[in-house]
């Protein structure tokens, strides 16, 4: 798999039940720092809620997961919300649910109910959108082999990082994933190039 899918940008929705308001929050994240950053602002922000429960997955094979359910009865809300994470197939997001009580106790089914649509909510108001797992590869060659380089990179469309020009030259290319080896392979067939 080299495609992977996540939103574009923060998104809102909101759900009531029993006068209790759930406010939700969809964020694009890329590190489980971030995701520890964001929760501490929202519950800063709203630290006049009752709870700030939250679910968040990283990483295009979407192994590294979490769910906390803030204080709720175990498994009504950070389950209910990384579960519309799953039935989207979304992965570098982070939901985050505010609940404000509203006087009247849901029970665990309203709970798991009202975290899972707001949460639906959320992704629902989200633009999702489908992102490459790409590769980088830094190679060294001499200057006299620049259009060699130049021909297969025009050819394979791979995006230029970085490039040196001295006596030795130097490139790094990022690509999709899936084309990486071909890639390697033509640029193996350069004479005096060699890989990092």
């Amino acid at each position: 798999m080299d495609s992977y899918r996540t939103i574009k940008a923060l998104s809102e929705g909101t759900y009531s039940e029993k006068r209790s308001k759930f406010l939700a929050f969809a964020m694009p994240v890329r590190s489980v720092d971030e995701v520890k950053q964001l929760v501490a602002e929202y519950q800063k922000k709203y630290y006049d809620a009752r709870h700030v429960c939250y679910a968040y997955m990283l990483g295009a094979e979407r192994t590294e997961f979490r769910a906390n359910d803030n204080g709720e009865p175990s498994g009504t809300a950070g389950k209910p919300i990384l579960g519309q994470i799953n039935s989207y197939e979304l992965t570098d997001i982070l939901i985050i649910v505010v609940r404000y009580f509203g006087g009247v106790k849901l029970g665990t089914s309203g709970l798991i109910v009202a975290y899972r649509l707001a949460a639906a909510e959320a992704i629902e108001a989200a633009e999702i959108i489908e992102k490459t797992v790409d590769e980088d590869v830094t190679f060294f060659f001499e200057y006299p082999f620049m259009n060699n380089v130049m021909r297969i990179i025009k050819e394979e469309n791979p995006q230029i990082i970085s490039q040196g020009f001295d006596n030795n030259c130097s490139m790094t290319l990022r690509i999709r994933k899936d084309s990486m080896p071909r890639l390697k392979s033509r640029l193996e067939k350069i004479s005096s190039l060699y890989f990092e």
